[in-house]
């Protein structure tokens, strides 16, 4: 038989808000202290992830928080012809002041305000739970820019992410803004889209909690975008007929196509720390059609 639409309407609803605000604001004002050490720099501190995207369930607690430094840019001039490269070049040059000069102020500043609690991970700056906070990942960035057109300062054009490296050094380029904005637009347009995410955040999690998928195959991040592909029509009727109606889509479609929801990637793509494995993909589908026919 089907899931229920009154499990789907559980799972639908958004998890903790107040304490991931409080955590959120706690950790913005230790950042932004007027003391710090790229105080005199321009740079952003913003929400990612689910909390931030309004598509968190009660089994997500992570706050996911980004600190992007504006006042350099790594970039990507692989589009633009050989004058517009050399134009660009004769008009910028490298900084003194980088990534990792960032994040290690940034790394500082954070254990200065909450001490033992705080742990440089692979990716992001770890600020543990603690009474009443919760866990958060801080990402120290700056900005990145792919360009589409660069003719002088006065005429150009480039797509704006974020830029970090791992640990390793491998270079991480994202971007947040779009994929909020797109996420956003889209629940707009169809009126349920969120929820519907929710909803297959909380379908995944019974998936591993029933032994049907292993931790890690599909990631909420991912899951944003592979809904997100699903056309605004689809999102129509109560829950049972909208997850029904992706579901279907999503299988018979071609997925080699779809898109990230910033639309600046292919959601499915071999060998990219940003794009998720198309055999995870199917793995996730065969499971959650074979819980649905089982419920």
């Amino acid at each position: 038989m089907p899931i229920p639409e009154s499990q789907l309407e559980v799972w639908s609803h958004q998890g903790s808000i107040t304490q991931s605000s409080n955590t959120y604001n706690s950790i913005k004002n230790a950042l932004q202290h007027n003391d710090v050490p790229y105080a005199g720099k321009s740079y952003s501190i913003f929400l990612q992830g689910s909390y931030g995207n309004d598509t968190n369930i009660f089994a997500e607690s992570d706050v996911d928080i980004v600190i992007k430094l504006q006042s350099v840019f790594q970039h990507d001039l692989s589009s633009l012809p050989d004058d517009q490269q050399a134009a660009f070049k004769t008009l910028h040059s490298d900084a003194t002041y980088t990534q990792k000069d960032f994040s290690t102020d940034v790394l500082q500043v954070l254990s200065d305000n909450y001490g033992v609690d705080v742990n440089a991970g692979k990716k992001a700056i770890t600020v543990e739970s603690n009474g009443s906070r919760r866990k958060a990942d801080v990402i120290a960035a700056i900005q990145y820019r792919r360009y589409s057109l660069f003719k002088s300062l006065d005429n150009q054009s480039y797509a704006e992410g974020i830029c970090f490296y791992t640990s390793s050094g491998e270079e991480i380029v994202n971007y947040p803004k779009q994929h909020s904005e797109n996420l956003t637009a889209k629940h707009q347009r169809t009126k349920n889209f969120k929820p519907m995410a929710r909803i297959l955040k909380n379908l995944r999690s019974r998936l591993i909690d029933e032994g049907l998928l292993q931790a890690g195959t599909a990631p909420s991040y991912y899951l944003e975008g592979l809904l997100y592909n699903v056309p605004d029509e689809k999102f129509v009727g109560n829950y049972q007929d909208s997850l029904v109606n992706a579901i279907n889509w999503i299988y018979e479609a071609d997925r080699s196509k779809f898109v990230c929801a910033n639309e600046q990637y292919y959601l499915l793509y071999e060998g990219s720390p940003v794009t998720w494995r198309a055999d995870q993909c199917d793995e996730f589908l065969a499971a959650a059609i074979e819980l649905w026919q089982q419920w």
